[in-house]
């Protein structure tokens, strides 16, 4: 097994991190931030392809992405991997191994990128003192719920051609809320990629982003994507 991604020198801190606004740190004062600090072990900077974790390893941290972006790979069944969710700057990731203490997918990076490590036994304490801490936490398992929710029923109502584009608008939404384009991005997942998320075939993926090209909804050149008209697209 390759061995786990070095822990960075020196400390990453809330303060200073452009994603506080969205991720663990949101509504919290200086002060309590300056406590969140104290309890996030570290940063790992983990390589395009690396794993953060593995399916089966003991469930020890949740892990703020600082930069770059994730998949996470449900273990495969068959031979055939399937991608459970994409995670990019100001998400979180590990949640899953909270319930039986062992994560049940492997996390793996689809870009150099750096992640805050933060032991869940110290996030828990300090949860208990630092009340707006704690309803940040149920707010980021809430929304966890709900995306597993939506992909449940974005597997099970949609057409091939509705599950493209309401995954190019949650992209986009995304992007929004972090500030940056909400219609010129780079997907950095692979066509497979997103046709294993979607429950399609990678065929499909690129027969359906040629026929929105060619309808004059959006552009592609490579992974780079430039959405034209997002209200057509909400109304496929």
């Amino acid at each position: 097994m390759p061995a786990a991604p070095a822990l960075g020198h020196g400390r990453a801190r809330c303060t200073t991190c452009m994603m506080r606004n969205i991720c663990m740190a949101a509504s919290l004062e200086a002060g309590e931030m300056a406590r969140l600090d104290s309890v996030v072990q570290g940063w790992r900077s983990v390589r395009q392809g690396e794993r953060l974790y593995r399916a089966g390893d003991p469930f020890r941290s949740l892990y703020a992405v600082r930069a770059g972006s994730f998949k996470t790979v449900v273990a495969p069944e068959r031979g055939k991997e399937t991608i459970s969710g994409f995670y990019m700057a100001g998400d979180s990731i590990g949640m899953d191994g909270v319930c039986k203490e062992t994560h049940n997918c492997d996390a793996i990076a689809l870009e150099d990128s750096v992640v805050c490590v933060i032991p869940f036994h110290l996030l828990e304490a300090l949860c208990r003192e630092i009340k707006p801490l704690q309803r940040q936490l149920h707010k980021m398992f809430s929304a966890e719920i709900v995306r597993e929710s939506r992909q449940m029923m974005l597997l099970g109502n949609m057409s091939a051609e509705q599950r493209v584009a309401a995954f190019l608008l949650n992209v986009s939404a995304r992007y929004r809320e972090r500030g940056y384009s909400a219609t010129s991005f780079v997907l950095r997942m692979t066509r497979e990629d997103i046709g294993s998320f979607l429950g399609v075939t990678l065929e499909t993926v690129s027969r359906t982003l040629s026929k929105f090209q060619q309808e004059g909804l959006l552009t592609v050149q490579g992974k780079t994507i430039e959405l034209l008209n997002l209200d057509a697209l909400d109304a496929r």
